[in-house]
């Protein structure tokens, strides 16, 4: 598939880099200066993002403009699959009175859209649009009100087939995905016992076979900001898997630094919180053994981390 150079760049807000250009990797790189990683970056591909946050307001839909909350119009963009390119045009004409968000997500049976608005109600106007909308597009949610749905979303890890529920967490891409997927598979090795903390809808629980913990997902429902788990819970693991949201894990990891475990495998979206929680569990005596970054936000300025932190004996 042909990538082409995207013509909203240094407009839109979402790339600040050219996926196109030679020296996109060095470019790219500068955005982690301070780190010092184990193995070189994993570079993911371009056009294969599956899921995006659009905005819209007053008629407008798209992209926020760099730095700014206006929004330039978008009905295609080079960095998502072409199945969401392809209803892009048909979303974009919709009736937009109100402002907002849209959660545009390809899942393996078709196209998912979920509307969060401070406006609580969708015109009729609206309702009979998004009912012409193209039939790819199976589910279309305001504010938790399903508007239409012809089947329920389904989303893949592996040969896991599982319903989507709107809002759960997905990494952007299959393809890093699957990355992250297989480098904490090979580090958990041949552990019984393992903690996927964060879980969401388990692409890494169902892989490992551990035991999943998360608010939203298919673990145990527990808030690990105002819950995590005690040291002495999670001495019963041998392994532990985070892969928190951007914030970090911060009380998390405090109760970490003062357990047994012997590994700790750090799945980061965020190098500012991964560093702040790498900084507590070295002070409890864990060490780094592995830092490798993965370019998951292919064109945009952030990065996705994979560690491994072992205890100091």
């Amino acid at each position: 598939m042909l990538i082409k150079k995207c013509p909203f760049l240094n407009i839109c807000g979402g790339c600040k880099y050219d996926f196109t250009d030679d020296k996109y990797h060095a470019n790219k790189l500068s955005e982690l200066p301070k780190l010092k990683y184990t193995d070189d970056a994993i570079w993911a591909g371009a056009g294969l993002r599956r899921r995006a946050d659009f905005a819209f307001n007053s008629g407008h839909f798209g992209f926020f403009k760099k730095q700014t909350k206006d929004i330039i119009d978008i009905t295609h963009c080079p960095n998502l699959v072409n199945e969401i390119n392809e209803i892009l045009p048909f979303v974009a004409k919709l009736p937009w009175a109100c402002a907002g968000s849209a959660l545009i997500t390809k899942c393996e049976n078709g196209i998912d859209i979920v509307i969060d608005s401070v406006v609580p109600h969708f015109s009729a106007e609206f309702k009979t649009a998004v009912e012409k909308l193209p039939p790819q597009i199976i589910r279309f949610v305001w504010n938790d009100v399903v508007i239409r749905k012809y089947t329920e979303p389904e989303i893949k890890f592996n040969d896991k087939m599982l319903n989507y529920p709107p809002h759960a967490f997905l990494q952007p891409t299959i393809e890093t995905e699957q990355i992250l997927r297989d480098l904490v598979v090979k580090s958990t090795g041949t552990a019984k016992r393992v903690a996927d903390l964060f879980c969401g809808l388990g692409n890494f629980t169902f892989a490992t076979k551990a035991t999943g913990f998360d608010v939203f997902g298919n673990g145990i429902k527990r808030d690990l900001f105002k819950k995590p788990l005690t040291t002495k819970q999670l001495n019963n693991y041998e392994v532990v898997i985070m892969d928190p949201p951007r914030a970090g894990a911060i009380e998390q990891s405090k109760e970490l630094a003062k357990s047994d475990v012997k590994k700790i495998i750090y799945v980061s979206c965020n190098p500012n919180t991964f560093n702040r929680d790498r900084a507590i569990l070295e002070r409890g005596g864990y060490k780094i053994k592995t830092l490798i970054p993965v370019d998951q936000f292919v064109g945009s300025a952030h990065w996705e981390l994979f560690s491994i932190f072992e205890k100091e004996q």
